[in-house]
């Protein structure tokens, strides 16, 4: 029997952001809207920004959502059809010919025996091809992760899993999705993205989030947080964004600097603590070096004053 798809219940954009907000992901309207149109038309939805706003997050999210698989495919320079959508298990189709061979059948295999050799039993699913089983009861959020780091060459091939939900198997055929799943693809913009790929993706640009906002995500992923310390490590983490930074904070490194900082039992922020954990929040020691020349106390000084 069929499962009834969970997406039924979200049939608002504002059950989107109320739904997103119990997984404790706080998002705007513009988003949500974006996320509900791609549940609604079952069409790719493209999240490009700077790392750590929260992309990926997205998707996660989503399966929580939909109660179903999250099935993840990492891009990487080189990755190619064996990594990311098929693989013949050689191994069992060798010792399948030798079984052959012991029957007396291997120099003249029927057309029959062949077509076993390359059938579904034989063939590997990567995620691509995963995420389009037939046999899937209810559709998976498909995770296309940093799309921008692999090549030109594989971002073509994806074209016919978008506009179609596809994938041409040349020993078996045409495999296709019985009912498409959710597919987020994210990318970094380390490169940019074809044409031909955006036309099949609803789009949607993460920016870094405004104070409140972050101060809010804060509050949702750290409950257990002294107030008055979030919003000074959110305050802190703002001015230093306005730095020419070689690659500003996240609000994932936010989050990892304001635990740290709870693992030393800070309720407050303080210089020495502050200079001591920058490695938990900037990630590269030109950066490191920029924010500790600052006079730390007067940053401080000027955040309590605010406060």
């Amino acid at each position: 029997m069929t499962q009834e798809n969970p997406s039924n219940n979200l049939t608002t954009i504002e059950d989107i952001q109320s739904a997103m907000l119990d997984q404790h992901y706080i998002t705007n309207r513009s988003l949500a809207t974006a996320i509900f149109l791609a549940l609604k038309r079952r069409k790719p939805l493209l999240l490009e920004g700077e790392p750590g706003v929260g992309k990926t997050e997205v998707a996660k999210v989503l399966a929580e959502l939909l109660q179903t698989r999250l099935i993840r495919l990492q891009c990487y320079e080189g990755i190619d059809i064996s990594t990311a959508v098929y693989e013949w298990n050689y191994t069992r189709q060798m010792l399948h010919i030798r079984m052959l061979e012991t029957l007396g059948n291997a120099n003249n295999l029927p057309e029959q025996e062949i077509k076993e050799i390359f059938g579904p039993e034989f063939l590997m699913q990567r995620p691509l091809l995963q995420a389009i089983d037939p046999a899937n009861q209810i559709p998976p959020v498909l995770l296309i992760d940093e799309l921008d780091r692999s090549d030109e060459e594989f971002e073509a091939y994806l074209l016919e899993l978008l506009s179609d939900f596809q994938i041409t198997i040349p020993e078996i055929g045409t495999i296709k999705a019985k009912e498409p799943p959710v597919v987020i693809i994210t990318s970094n913009r380390t490169r940019e993205i074809h044409d031909a790929l955006r036309r099949r993706c609803l789009y949607y640009w993460i920016d870094f989030p405004t104070l409140e906002k972050e101060f809010q995500i804060v509050q949702a992923r750290i409950p257990e947080a002294p107030e008055r310390l979030a919003h000074q490590v959110t305050q802190f983490v703002h001015e230093i964004r306005s730095m020419e930074l070689y690659k500003a904070p996240g609000i994932a490194e936010t989050l990892d600097w304001l635990s740290s900082l709870l693992a030393l039992d800070q309720s407050e922020l303080t210089e020495g603590p502050v200079r001591e954990t920058m490695g938990a929040l900037l990630k590269y020691q030109d950066d490191i070096l920029r924010v500790g020349n600052l006079d730390i106390g007067k940053v401080l000084q000027k955040l309590r004053g605010v406060l």
